[in-house]
């Protein structure tokens, strides 16, 4: 039987309402409780009532099924109600594992057995904060510290403290804060940013972060801003072996150093939800890889684990980066001195053999190579394998949903099925890599598959989590 129009408006105001409803529980749990929740991936800190609604329709992407806003709302209630300790809940997978093993048994009784590491846990085991310097302000480190400032809480986990740039002008800070509250790709700066030009000090969101003008790394004292045992993050990509990033090392109040680039020599380069365990107290420098290392890298995994990888291709069409010029000019690298926005430029990628560097199992089996194309955000990475066993479309589809849905690269790895996507429905992503089933193609044991992935947010998001782990600040993620 068709809906009926006044029954349709009456299902959606009964949405809209339990959604209304749950906005301040959901902020409670996360500034009283340290709980961030999601769905799927994606936050509810800060959210609206449409963009909740929209994180639930979202869930049929993964599920074939809509996330029922009245099977959440209960969840988040309860949650709130037990005195919860730091934790990172994805409440469509615990209304999932509810339905699934919960049969007969309350719900709170559920949820006290589920998370009953933290339960009971509030204000009892405080994680300390760690501090975070951002040393260089262009594309990633300007999300970095959207993302940093959104992940502020209640201030125990990481802490942006300042960023260091040279000073470009007599009104930097205010171009600065302007560059911070605007974006054309990723949008307007979600909240408020005040500057004090006297203090030279930006004020976002309650985060206080002080801009620091240096050209040398090794000339700042971070100690006199109040800043102690810091992770400085460099942005800049100017040095990318230990030599030069030790730099920063010698700085009072640093203790270690995360670049956004791949680093050189024997620098751990660290694809987080793989190799990020390899981590340890000694490890003074590390790098996060580059975005397209990121992405391929979880799927690789997945796909090599399953099926064997005998050998293959990494071919990157890519967005184009700062390092192109807008205009024919001179350029050292062979083809960018071309107008990035008017060519498709072919150039190198290292990401096929920096692979091995996470996965040494892969050494030496993929090529690579990549296509710069006139858009300014989201890539997309064509692998196309050679396998040891063979599959189908339906087979490697279903198993790499499985990976994006339970496995332990959740967070890493996304998945869509829809004929209509495009490029730029994956600005935002949170996840390193999303599979396109629809574009999957299968003969035997050669399989080809497209990861679209947002190279600036979804890398910058990767990031974070390398600088959570090195911090030790991770709350533990539910359900397990």
């Amino acid at each position: 039987m068709s809906q009926k129009p006044e029954q349709c408006l009456e299902e959606w105001i009964d949405r809209e309402a339990l959604a209304e409803a749950m906005i301040p529980l959901i902020g409670q749990l996360y500034r009283n409780n340290n709980v961030v929740t999601s769905i799927y991936g994606r936050g509810l800190v800060n959210r609206s009532v449409i963009s909740i609604l929209k994180a639930h329709r979202f869930a049929r992407q993964i599920d074939n099924v809509e996330l029922s806003v009245q099977d959440t709302y209960p969840l988040v209630k309860a949650l709130s109600e037990l005195e919860l300790g730091a934790a990172s809940i994805d409440l469509a997978r615990l209304s999932l594992k509810f339905k699934a093993e919960g049969a007969g048994r309350d719900l709170k009784d559920f949820l006290r057995s589920e998370l009953s590491a933290v339960v009971g846990k509030q204000g009892v085991e405080q994680r300390k904060g760690k501090d975070v310097v951002l040393y260089g302000f262009g594309r990633i480190g300007r999300l970095l510290a959207r993302i940093l400032i959104e992940h502020q809480g209640s201030g125990d986990g990481l802490r942006l403290r300042a960023i260091v740039v040279r000073k470009g002008a007599d009104n930097d800070l205010v171009k600065r804060a302007s560059l911070l509250r605007r974006d054309s790709v990723h949008g307007s700066f979600d909240g408020t940013i005040t500057v004090d030009e006297a203090n030279s000090t930006l004020c976002a969101n309650g985060t206080l972060i002080k801009v620091i003008y240096s050209n040398d790394p090794t000339t700042v004292d971070y100690t006199q801003y109040g800043i102690q045992d810091a992770i400085v993050v460099d942005n800049t990509g100017k040095w990318r072996d230990a030599e030069g990033l030790g730099q920063h090392l010698k700085c009072k109040g640093v203790s270690r150093v995360v670049l956004t680039a791949p680093g050189k020599g024997s620098l751990k380069n660290i694809v987080h939800g793989i190799n990020h365990d390899t981590i340890t107290a000694e490890d003074t420098i590390v790098t996060a890889a580059s975005c397209t290392t990121n992405a391929i890298v979880p799927i690789l995994k997945a796909v090599n684990d399953k099926y064997g990888i005998v050998n293959g291709h990494v071919e990157t069409v890519h967005s184009y980066t700062n390092d192109q010029n807008l205009i024919d000019n001179f350029h050292k690298g062979d083809r960018r001195g071309r107008s990035a926005a008017l060519n498709m430029v072919i150039t190198e990628t290292g990401a096929a053999k920096a692979v091995a560097k996470a996965l040494p199992e892969l050494a030496g089996k993929l090529t690579g190579n990549a296509i710069r194309v006139p858009t300014p955000n989201v890539s997309m990475a064509i692998l196309n394998l050679n396998l040891e066993n063979a599959t189908s479309k339906d087979e490697i589809n279903e198993y790499l949903r499985e990976m994006a849905l339970h496995s332990p690269l959740h967070k890493q790895i996304d998945f869509v099925n829809s004929p209509e996507v495009v490029s730029s429905d994956f600005v935002g992503s949170r996840h390193a890599g999303v599979v396109d089933a629809g574009a999957t193609i299968v003969s035997d044991n050669r399989v080809v598959l497209y990861v679209w992935y947002d190279n600036e947010f979804g890398y910058s998001c990767q990031v974070v989590r390398v600088l959570e782990e090195m911090a030790g600040v991770n709350p533990p993620a539910f359900p397990a």
